[in-house]
């Protein structure tokens, strides 16, 4: 079976987003939402970023 980045439909915060990148990497959902934070702080696109991939990523099943 093919691996395909989506959205989490099962953890999902506000879109799902970071949920979808953890399942796709295999990582624990809460570090990638703490280093999306730090990303955040530090460079500042990370809002940007995550509603970009949010109108692009797809809706899991």
């Amino acid at each position: 079976m093919e691996k395909r980045l989506h959205r989490s439909v099962t953890d999902r915060k506000i879109a799902g987003v970071c949920g979808g990148i953890a399942e796709y990497l295999g990582w624990d959902p809460t570090l990638v939402r703490l280093l999306w934070v730090v990303l955040t702080f530090l460079g500042g696109s990370g809002i940007v970023a995550y509603l970009v991939l949010w109108l692009l990523m797809p809706e899991g099943n």
